[in-house]
């Protein structure tokens, strides 16, 4: 089993849940973060006054799949999520050794 973090755009979310769901995940958590890469914020303008927004608002979804449906599920997601331009986000991937459902005591992928 493998956990998936993703970070993308918030105006995303939708389209990113919805070519998950397509391909069979059940389940998954969203956070809403803030966040800076490449895009190293940007200057706004709020009551005739300059300010720097360092942190951009950023969705970060974690998701545990099964081994098997890992490559599908990068893929939808950068498919979905990409604009093309700077800050459309990073996908992480780590192993996970072990999940146990708390209600039913489920443990492995039946857990998932």
């Amino acid at each position: 089993m493998k956990k998936i973090e993703a970070v993308i755009k918030p105006f995303k979310l939708d389209e990113v849940r919805e070519a998950l769901s397509e391909i069979g995940v059940a389940g998954l958590t969203v956070t809403e973060v803030k966040g800076f890469g490449r895009q190293k914020g940007h200057t706004e303008l709020y009551r005739g006054a300059e300010y720097v927004v360092d942190f951009l608002p950023k969705i970060k979804m974690e998701l545990v799949v099964a081994d098997n449906l890992l490559d599908a599920c990068i893929e939808a997601i950068v498919k979905s999520a990409r604009t093309g331009k700077i800050g459309d986000g990073k996908i992480f991937v780590t192993p996970v050794e072990q999940v146990i459902r708390i209600r039913t005591g489920e443990t492995g992928e039946a857990a998932v």
